[in-house]
């Protein structure tokens, strides 16, 4: 069987952010006339309009949040200084990151994923074993990581998740990140050391959730400006995120009806109530120990559509709104499923509206019950 690394754009689940957005960014560089930082592919007042929207020039906007942290991003970047994203799961750090990614470089796809596995080799430079047998440590028998290509092309590198990493290899960006340079010290001469080209930057992210998994160095913090990435806190936006978001998962998954509004207004209330620990009206309740961040919510937006369609050729509803719930509470904890039950047992009773009491009604279905 022959695999083909080759994946037409329209077949790709989800194309990075430079081949879903080719267009707006062509726009962007015709009429960008600002100066750019060295190695940029665009300056910061299009980098910023690539994120935030700008409508003269049809560019959409991608990411919900304050614009003053899209500022202080891409300062950042234009610095010696790598850029840190950290907040709350589900607050779109990883989107975010892809975006500045593809705005100054034009590509998203250097990127590191950060565990408990990762090793400097994943993150630096491995070899290929046949050649470096046969002819030993060359040029030849390099395969360049992520981070060594962003140094040698100059382009952005992004490191998901950097503090699920184990120091010791967090540490292996120290020299990249201040002197910009990667020694190879298997290669000799001038091979062996790897100078960053202009535009060579860090982008990494980190949950707040993980702290104290493995915490970085004092001398690793120094190297990064730190931003907090908050969760949306504004109800109708994050409403209108959360229909855009799973209106086109829907589409891109063959439904052919949006998502009832009515419905996904049910959704999100719960998410935000589940969130903070408090209703509408301003009763206490319990809070789930799992994410019920607004990625989560599109995520379950997106479930309830796909139950509704494929099963029964119709919209979702509230009632499958609870089922998908229940997958997402029982994530981390198994007492949040009863917190779960408690909260369409007590707190939606008194709801006007047709879809809440269908979604109280359908806590019978829960796992459980």
């Amino acid at each position: 069987m022959t695999l083909s690394v080759t994946v037409p754009t329209d077949a790709m689940q989800r194309p990075p952010a430079e081949v879903r957005y080719a267009d707006e960014l062509a726009r962007l560089r015709a009429a960008d006339d600002a100066p750019k930082p060295p190695g940029w592919a665009l300056s910061l007042r299009a980098a910023r309009a690539f994120v935030v929207g700008d409508d003269a020039l049809g560019v959409t906007r991608k990411f919900v949040g304050d614009p003053s942290l899209i500022d202080r991003a891409l300062v950042s970047l234009a610095t010696n200084r790598g850029l840190l994203l950290v907040g709350e799961p589900g607050t779109a750090k990883s989107l975010l990151s892809e975006l500045l990614a593809a705005a100054v470089s034009g590509d998203s796809t250097l990127t590191i994923q950060g565990g408990a596995a990762t090793t400097e080799d994943q993150i630096k430079y491995s070899w290929n074993y046949a050649l470096l047998v046969s002819e030993g440590p060359s040029e030849r028998s390099l395969v360049p990581a992520p981070l060594l290509r962003g140094m040698a092309e100059g382009r952005t590198v992004r490191f998901e998740e950097i503090t699920r990493c184990p120091l010791e290899v967090q540490d292996c960006l120290l020299s990249p990140l201040s002197d910009r340079v990667l020694a190879v010290p298997e290669l000799p001469g001038g091979a062996g050391m790897v100078f960053a080209k202009e535009g060579f930057n860090i982008i990494a992210t980190a949950n707040t959730r993980d702290r104290g998994v493995n915490d970085m160095s004092s001398a690793l913090k120094r190297r990064f400006n730190f931003e907090t990435v908050f969760p949306i806190a504004d109800f109708d936006t994050e409403l209108a995120l959360v229909e855009a978001e799973a209106g086109a998962l829907l589409r891109r998954s063959g439904v052919t009806v949006a998502p009832h509004r009515d419905v996904l207004e049910v959704l999100v209330t719960a998410f935000r109530e589940l969130r903070t620990g408090r209703t509408a009206r301003g009763d206490e309740m319990d809070r789930l120990s799992g994410v019920m961040s607004t990625a989560e919510a599109v995520a379950v937006a997106h479930a309830v559509g796909l139950r509704g369609w494929f099963l029964r050729g119709t919209a979702g509803t509230a009632a499958d709104l609870a089922s998908c719930l229940a997958g997402t509470a029982a994530k981390d904890n198994p007492e949040d499923l009863a917190k779960l039950r408690r909260y369409l047992e007590q707190h939606t009773g008194w709801r006007a509206g047709a879809q809440w009491r269908e979604l109280r009604d359908a806590r019978r279905e829960l796992p459980g019950g």
